[in-house]
């Protein structure tokens, strides 16, 4: 079961595949063998969320992080969300995830020709809402026009810029043995929600996105505890692949146990349709945090008495072996691998 722990990977592919939007293995790959190689720096390789980069030097030096993401989740509307709430949230989140403050964000729109004027103004809306909710402006943006057919419809990439607070190191390369994995609530909710709103569902579900701006959340939980060692939004890829993301960082294992998972009935029910694992469902409102033993309770308390971490729950633990695997103990008492998401489940999903 040990295996050779996160090896660089060999390009395996002559042409780009949906896989490789996946968040998974595949995604994963890519990176490793293409940008990688060619953009390697000390903050790239980390493997982050966001890169953390320290300014003024001479003059008291300050950290802050930065992160872009591109969104092409179709349809543009859900249950729960639309593709500006989620292009403000995403990068949001990403900053909140190594402990960052987030400040201001750029964007980016890439438009159809023949789109109509009210789709672009109700996103535009729907962003400043999201971005007033997380304390963010938007202090620059471009835009753009593809011929009809080029782009379907709307895809929009956002650049979010922080400053993370002295004393605060949060990152997936510290998780060590002995720590607890928190997760601030029920997984999969995104992804079914975007699948049943493309009616791809042969039954009607009651599903709402999870979208939603975790940095207040992030803010609590370091009230109650400023030795947070890994935060994580589980997206792309869904809580399986962002566990071994973190297993592969930290050079650890990770312990998740199975009954403690919190899975909707709608959610359970999809999966099951249509052999989908919820461990790898998109999500978009919710974390991983993994802290020190002694401060758990600490931090479950902060995140259930805090918008967005009401059903904060304890997930598992972290072990000192094997390193780089997540292993599942199951309700039946057994013990199985999980690995990273391999292929593409859900296509255009964020």
């Amino acid at each position: 079961m040990q295996g050779p722990v996160c090896p660089r990977p060999i390009r395996q592919w002559s042409n780009v595949m949906l896989g490789h939007g996946s968040g998974g293995k595949m995604t994963e790959d890519l990176i490793r063998s293409v940008f990688y190689p060619a953009f390697s720096n000390p903050i790239l390789d980390q493997g982050n969320d966001a890169g953390v980069i320290s300014v003024g030097k001479s003059r008291g030096e300050s950290r802050w992080a930065i992160s872009t993401d591109g969104h092409i989740v179709s349809p543009l509307f859900f249950p729960g969300g639309d593709i500006g709430k989620l292009a403000i949230c995403g990068s949001v989140n990403d900053l909140a995830m190594v402990g960052a403050r987030p400040a201001w964000m750029a964007a980016n729109f890439i438009m159809e020709e023949g789109l109509h004027m009210d789709v672009v103004e109700k996103v535009a809306a729907s962003m400043q809402a999201s971005a007033e909710e997380a304390g963010v402006l938007i202090v620059a943006g471009d835009t753009k026009v593809a011929e009809r057919g080029k782009v379907d419809q709307l895809f929009i990439t956002t650049t979010a810029f922080g400053l993370v607070p002295e004393g605060r190191q949060a990152g997936g390369q510290y998780a060590r043995p002995g720590d607890a994995v928190l997760l601030s609530g029920s997984i999969g909710d995104h992804g079914i929600a975007v699948l049943a709103a493309r009616g791809d569902l042969a039954f009607e579900v009651e599903l709402e996105s999870d979208i939603a701006p975790l940095n207040h959340l992030v803010e609590a939980m370091f009230t109650a505890s400023d030795r947070i060692h890994v935060l994580r939004d589980p997206t792309r890829g869904g809580l399986g692949t962002t566990m071994n993301e973190i297993a592969c960082q930290s050079q650890v294992a990770v312990m998740l146990d199975e009954p403690a998972l919190p899975v909707r009935p709608a959610v359970r029910s999809a999966c099951e349709l249509l052999g989908f694992d919820p461990l790898y469902v998109a999500n978009e409102g919710k974390l991983v945090v993994i802290v020190p033993e002694e401060d758990a309770e600490r931090v479950l308390d902060a995140m259930r008495s805090a918008p967005y971490g009401s059903e904060a729950c304890r997930i598992g633990e972290i072990a000192e072996a094997p390193k780089g695997r997540v292993l599942l103990r199951t309700a039946f008492g057994s013990t199985r691998v999980v690995n990273m998401l391999t292929g593409e489940m859900l296509p255009r999903i964020c």
